[in-house]
């Protein structure tokens, strides 16, 4: 959904919300995403499993109803389709989708485990996807890369925040984050860094109208109260429960902030309305 609102209102305002939306090309992208989004679900599933026996034991008590070899294969038919399916979009394309599994599979195996680099490393996998739209529509303009650096360092913080929530989990299986490496007083003074920094795609967003980010413009007002009263939470936490509630808000924030895409240019649903019924 984020990245078909994304495709409609940022990298193609300029056409049919219809035309996007029927566009064959862009849905084999986003399928492609959906498919190795979920390889990479299972394969971090597959590495944390013993993490998650103290972090997740509802989870895991579930999780061992399939077996680690089902999740496997599973796995490796999902990230094989996630390709072939982009081959008749591009071969680039292909290629894009070839590095960005590969590098779930690194993080999820590999980086992960080290303090610093498994956060910039989560939070990009997370966000890559929209740079396959980026290459389909061939949208290289300040907008995206603003958009792209806000909701970066929001799933940065998010990360972070995952790493206060699952600190027992990670210390008893030797995962070296940020918590467990330098405290959570240092996690806590690095993630109050990283939500001020946020502070500045929020404003060179709102300043300059040459962006048009329409009625968007009072989601980041909004985003800059909850960021001010996620850091007053954040240092008055210290316990997992709580450090998940901050968790949850940093979601909510997200998925707010995919809904708000439609403010960017409200117009090009009512067009879009107005062509359905004229279709139908």
């Amino acid at each position: 959904m984020a990245q078909y609102l994304a495709s409609i209102f940022i990298f193609a305002p300029q056409k049919r919300a219809l035309d996007v939306v029927l566009d064959w090309r862009l849905f084999l992208i986003i399928f492609a995403s959906s498919l190795a989004i979920a390889g990479g679900y299972i394969i971090n599933n597959f590495y944390d499993a013993e993490k998650d026996l103290i972090n997740r034991p509802a989870k895991s008590m579930l999780d061992k109803l399939v077996s680690q070899a089902t999740k496997l294969r599973v796995y490796f038919a999902l990230n094989f389709l996630s390709v072939l399916i982009v081959l008749p979009v591009s071969f680039h394309v292909s290629l894009f989708f070839s590095g960005y599994i590969f590098l779930l599979w690194f993080y999820s195996h590999k980086l992960k485990k080290y303090p610093i680099i498994g956060n910039l490393t989560a939070s990009l996998l997370a966000i890559l996807p929209f740079f396959s739209i980026l290459m389909h529509f061939k949208f290289f303009y300040s907008t995206i890369f603003l958009h792209a650096s806000f909701l970066y360092l929001i799933i940065l913080i998010r990360e972070l925040i995952k790493d206060m929530e699952n600190i027992k989990g990670d210390f008893a299986n030797n995962y070296q984050t940020i918590p467990v490496r330098f405290g959570e007083k240092k996690a806590k003074q690095i993630i109050t860094a990283v939500t001020v920094l946020t502070l500045v795609p929020i404003y060179l967003i709102v300043s300059d109208h040459a962006l048009e980010v329409g009625y968007m413009v009072y989601y980041f007002y909004m985003s800059i109260g909850v960021l001010i009263l996620f850091l007053y939470k954040l240092w008055k936490s210290d316990a997992i429960g709580e450090y998940h509630s901050l968790h949850v808000s940093l979601k909510l924030l997200i998925l707010l902030g995919v809904f708000s895409i439609i403010l960017i240019n409200p117009e090009v649903v009512v067009s879009g309305k107005i062509l359905l019924k004229e279709s139908l």
